[in-house]
């Protein structure tokens, strides 16, 4: 591919992105069953949040693309499970025992009938703790536009069999629960965090105004059975943009969240939960983590990546624009979350939607980009704590396809896209 098709490449998805952007808010009722906010049934059910009624009034909508959002982790006895929508919309799992050369076939989860948001920013997780307790959290989009609960269920016989699924908060309301996050920490303890905009609400509801919506977060000591209180982590969080987690340097977990600074700028905020981190009542401390001074009313759908750093601290990717130039961008950030030294951007214009992982001094960064026929899935690796980087050419879609994932596995660092003819893995470290 010539320069100026890559630049012409380049320039069509800025077209999109913009386009996105000023269509994400105003048509927000009228769009409410696209692929970028997940399935809603017909409003006016009637049926009461967070009860049976609810969940099977809630069926797909019709969609413009593939619902191919893919969860995926390794099990403490090295097999590779993901977790997807089959085509009838059924959350299923599969396992590999040899890194996706081969899979088992697909095992149907009984989510109680509830749907699945699986596409764009929103896909099924999985979470490991010890070699019984496996646990995969969902979206599942409610009858009112933009609406959702998070729901998880939990198996404590390594994944031979799953409980019925809960919903992790305690809010009740048909408002967004949405983009849910899940990670267990080295002790044990399961944190969930999502979107959330019962603060809006309110502010609504009491003639003030409120920047974007809120993080917020719940934690579980007993696996997933039962989860404390809903807790504020912030307010004024992007509204569509998937968390990112890490295990933090003092314990608990690190969280990546695009954020919405006075007056709308939509740059990054980070904060350490559990461990070290300050303790409810109270919001934990919020740092600013990018610094593109990205000013843009509505929401990019385009969250970041983070991964803990050999020497401390963290490594970071995300989408931005800066002085008019929109890119993905790695950076290091300090134990805290300030940004340290310059950000850099990945050597593709049309990089999306990247992922970040680490296992030692080894960092790996994925990303898919069209190049005007095709979709590339492409990675930048560093053996050096993210001095130096090489890139590689990992595949090519013209299918639809989902964003690329990295998962590390002991001291190997390993990549999985999906497409609609099925699941690719490559080992990337060693």
């Amino acid at each position: 591919m010539n320069t100026t098709s890559a630049q012409a490449s380049a320039a069509m998805r800025r077209v999109a992105l913009w386009a996105g952007l000023l269509l994400c808010a105003p048509l927000a009722a009228q769009t409410a069953s696209t692929a970028d906010h997940g399935a809603h049934a017909q409003a006016g059910t009637g049926a009461p949040p967070g009860t049976a009624a609810s969940r099977r009034a809630s069926k797909p909508a019709a969609r413009k693309r593939s619902m191919l959002g893919t969860g995926a982790a390794f099990a403490p006895d090295g097999a590779l499970w993901i977790s997807t929508l089959d085509g009838q919309g059924r959350l299923n799992v599969q396992r590999s025992m040899d890194r996706g050369r081969t899979w088992e076939p697909p095992r149907v989860l009984d989510t109680g009938g509830d749907t699945v948001a699986a596409d764009g920013e929103s896909w099924p997780k999985i979470a490991f703790s010890g070699p019984r307790t496996v646990v995969i959290s969902y979206t599942h989009p409610l009858a009112k536009p933009y609406t959702g609960e998070i729901r998880l269920l939990r198996s404590d016989d390594g994944g031979a069999s799953f409980a019925p699924p809960v919903t992790v908060h305690h809010d009740r309301q048909v408002i967004t629960h949405r983009f849910d996050a899940i990670a267990f920490d080295a002790k044990g303890v399961l944190h969930a965090l999502w979107i959330d905009k019962r603060d809006l609400e309110a502010a609504k509801a009491s003639g003030q105004k409120y920047r974007g919506a809120a993080i917020y977060r719940a934690e579980s000591h007993d696996g997933g059975r039962s989860f404390g209180p809903d807790t504020r982590v912030a307010d004024h969080s992007c509204e569509c943009c998937r968390i990112a987690l890490a295990p933090a340097t003092g314990g608990g977990v690190a969280a990546m969240w695009r954020h919405v600074f006075e007056p709308n700028l939509r740059d990054h905020a980070f904060a350490v939960l559990g461990g070290a981190a300050p303790a409810s009542p109270g919001d934990p401390a919020l740092v600013r983590a990018s610094l593109d001074h990205w000013a843009v009313d509505g929401c990019p759908h385009h969250g970041p990546g983070l991964t803990a750093a050999s020497e401390g601290g963290y490594h970071a990717v995300w989408f931005g624009q800066r002085q008019g130039r929109a890119a993905v961008r790695y950076g290091r950030l300090s134990a805290r979350g300030e940004a340290l030294g310059p950000a850099r951007e990945l050597p593709d214009e049309a990089a999306e939607h990247a992922d970040i992982q680490s296992a030692g001094r080894h960092v790996a960064i994925v990303w898919r980009s069209f190049d005007g026929q095709a979709t590339r899935w492409r990675a930048w690796i560093s053996a050096d704590d993210g001095q130096t980087f090489m890139l590689r050419e990992l595949g090519r879609s013209t299918l639809d396809n989902d964003h690329p994932r990295l998962l590390r596995q002991g001291q190997a660092l390993v990549a999985l896209w999906r497409d609609a003819e099925g699941v690719r893995v490559e080992t990337l470290v060693p």
